[in-house]
């Protein structure tokens, strides 16, 4: 259960409240009841950090501006690092606690499949044929024996094969997977679905209203990730007076403080570089914005420890053949 707080102040309260403004009344049954196993309500993530350099800035200004930060999540691909990149980054960020999250492999918005780009989307981000589900899973084995133990997933057949691959220890046990906001679940029932298939924390479009966010509490314990500003290609939401509401209703709930009217930087490279470095840094500054806001709401308590990153016990499906448990329980495991 999360930690009983203080109710915290709800923006313009006060000052509405001197001219007589009614404000509607915060049901407790709207409540997560859900929380992260080491007690927390809530931890931060900073996305699409595509390299070593843009991880660098990352680091240097999340110290100068005092921001924690709990994931590094990177967009474009295991594929489009080396491995001496891949390397540096897990080292990097296991030297501070902060788990690190890169995407496998091909998918069909860059495959040769035209309906892609078709107005219907055709099937999107998902793997096309067998070859781009081995690719994913060629990805993830690279990946993880690089020491990366986060894996962002856009298929659900990609999702279930890793999860297998986990539970047959040819992946780490305490590899996560974290499934792509392109794909995320709308309702309660495919919410429960994507953690039936092993995912660990699941990406959420940022236009769930506060009320579907109850919905799927019902239902689900499995971590949710949030942008409280969604890129444009998300559809742009800046939600930031909602965190404090997003928290008690989403949690567990990962804040990605994410950037609006920023190019599109997906598969990232070298001429790209000036636009990738300042907006790393300025997602960073976006989270400050956002903690400096739940400070003045007396909102900011119920953070996990920082290096936490485990899930809690989730619900899966039973494979063919016999069970499937790579529940990861604890943040011992």
């Amino acid at each position: 259960m999360p930690p009983a707080t203080d109710s915290p102040r709800r923006p313009g309260a006060h000052a509405l409240a001197r001219i007589g403004h009614p404000f509607p009344a915060v049901d407790p049954a709207d409540a997560s009841p859900h929380a992260f196993p080491d007690g927390g309500t809530w931890r931060t993530e900073i996305p699409s950090v595509e390299g070593p350099e843009a991880l660098a800035a990352v680091l240097k200004e999340s110290a100068a501006l005092d921001v924690p930060v709990h994931r590094i999540s990177q967009g474009s691909g295991v594929w489009m690092l080396t491995d001496a990149e891949i390397t540096e980054m897990a080292e990097a960020c296991a030297a501070r606690g902060i788990e690190l999250c890169l995407f496998t492999g091909p998918r069909g918005t860059w495959d040769i499949g035209g309906s892609t780009r078709s107005d219907s989307g055709g099937g999107g981000l998902r793997a096309r044929g067998h070859d781009a589900l081995a690719g994913c899973v060629e990805d993830a084995v690279r990946a993880t024996e690089l020491g990366v133990r986060c894996l962002l997933v856009a298929d659900e057949g990609v999702l279930w094969s890793l999860h297998r691959m986990r539970a047959a220890s040819v992946l780490p046990a305490d590899v996560t997977f974290k499934l792509s906001a392109l794909t995320g679940p709308v309702n309660p029932a495919s919410y429960a679905v994507y953690e039936q298939l092993g995912a660990d924390s699941l990406n959420v479009p940022s236009d769930l209203t506060l009320g579907h966010l109850t919905e799927i509490r019902r239902v689900s314990a499995a971590p949710m990730d949030m942008y409280v500003e969604a890129p444009d290609d998300l559809g742009g939401y800046v939600r930031m007076y909602e965190v404090a509401e997003l928290i008690r209703r989403g949690a567990p709930l990962y804040l990605k403080f994410g950037l609006s009217r920023s190019p599109g930087i997906y598969p990232y490279g070298a001429q790209l570089r000036d636009t990738a470095l300042a907006s790393a840094r300025e997602r960073v500054r976006r989270g400050r914005l956002v903690l400096d806001l739940l400070a003045r709401h007396g909102a900011d308590g119920g953070m996990s420890p920082l290096g936490a990153r485990l899930p809690g016990a989730l619900r899966r499906f039973t494979a063919p053949g016999g069970p499937v448990d790579a529940t990861l329980s604890s943040e011992e495991k």
